[in-house]
């Protein structure tokens, strides 16, 4: 047992090998901390698509074995020595940031806008290019972790510190108004049930478009207006979400979905003049020129939330009693298991891996009520 109960090893789910399965492996507990680090006992860690982006070698990282997972929740256990007591102190729960020890000089880290996530100079990402969660402890940079609303659990942040920030900045970036129609094209998914809630709670009406059944049925449960089917065909679906909008299309469309045709079909749904948020990395977005000349919808990028997003992205968790659909695995040894049900088209939401059932076990206290 190394310095204040922190074990000297411990069990990690890695990358061994480009297009190979997880090894679940006994490594070093990290215990070298940056100056913003915070060493997080992981409580549970979710896997997300870009995971798979990592294995492939499509986002290379830089040497392996590399642990997987960016998205993770848990317990400070240890602080570097520059991170605020008025920040983070040991025994706060955290969603863990993805990105690590940023540059503090570029105008994102030091801008007004406060969009630290587009940093260019930083070390790398964890579970993309540095060790991840899926282990018993991760370094995560505390200028891009967030604390827990103390009604927010792990199992329903982990899944938020990627997909949930993703989708939130999406939602965000549509700029709508209350009352105001958004689409979400894949909004069965992993990113999509997440930001139909999102949109709801923000008072927009939303027309969710998925390709498949479970993810229509769940689109449906979590609140859309509208739910249209994507296999009925581009024709179809326009029609029904004109039908929908009084004739005009949605104000704006945010597109999760990596399907060959999806930004085409989202421009196709949105009004004259609107806007398109962009938010799935197929190899290439492929959109008509009628949609980029004739009818002026604009296509914006969108990458993760900043911190400030983040925090209120929970908050807003929090108070709506946002659902996170998730599917546990309890332990790092059901990682196989896990990847099946991801890989079988099946899997409703997000697959998680409860990997310390201890904290989830603390965190239940009598009176409150967790999402």
């Amino acid at each position: 047992m190394g310095i204040n109960g922190i074990p000297d090893q411990m069990k990690a789910i890695q990358i061994v090998e480009l297009h190979k399965p997880y090894k679940l492996n006994t490594i070093p507990t990290p215990t070298s901390l940056s100056p913003h680090d915070l060493l997080v006992k992981v409580a549970v860690a979710s896997l997300c698509h870009t995971d798979g982006m990592v294995t492939a070698g499509i986002i290379a990282p830089p040497s392996l074995p590399q642990t997987a997972s960016h998205e993770g929740t848990g317990t400070i256990a240890a602080t570097g020595s520059s991170v605020p007591a008025s920040s983070f102190r040991v025994g706060d729960r955290v969603m863990c940031g993805i990105g690590l020890h940023f540059c503090g000089r570029c105008d994102e880290c030091t801008g007004p806008r406060g969009d630290i996530q587009y940093c260019q100079q930083i070390d790398g990402n964890i579970g993309v290019t540095a060790d991840g969660a899926f282990a018993e402890y991760v370094v995560a940079d505390s200028r891009s972790c967030a604390r827990l609303p103390d009604a927010v659990s792990f199992e329903t942040a982990a899944p938020l510190a990627c997909a949930g920030c993703t989708v939130w900045r999406g939602i965000v970036q549509a700029g709508l108004s209350e009352g105001q129609w958004v689409g979400i094209v894949g909004s069965g998914g992993g990113l999509g049930h997440l930001g139909v809630q999102f949109a709801k709670a923000k008072g927009l009406r939303v027309v969710g478009v998925d390709a498949r059944d479970e993810g229509l049925e769940l689109t449906k449960k979590n609140g859309a207006d509208v739910v249209v089917d994507a296999r009925k065909g581009k024709e179809e679906v326009v029609r029904q979400v004109q039908e929908a909008t009084g004739g005009v299309g949605v104000d704006a469309t945010v597109n999760v979905s990596d399907a060959k045709s999806a930004a085409a079909l989202a421009c196709a749904v949105t009004r004259l003049h609107g806007l398109v948020v962009q938010i799935a990395q197929p190899d290439e977005v492929s959109v008509p020129f009628v949609e980029l000349v004739f009818r002026d919808i604009r296509i914006h990028g969108s990458l993760i939330c900043s911190p400030q997003e983040a925090v209120d992205m929970l908050d807003a968790v929090a108070k709506h009693k946002v659902s996170v659909h998730t599917n546990p695995f309890n332990g790092l040894d059901k990682i196989e298991q896990l990847v099946e049900l991801a890989h079988s088209g099946k899997m409703k939401g997000k697959g998680i891996i409860i990997v310390d059932p201890e904290q989830i076990k603390a965190e239940q206290k009598p009176g409150l009520e967790l999402v």
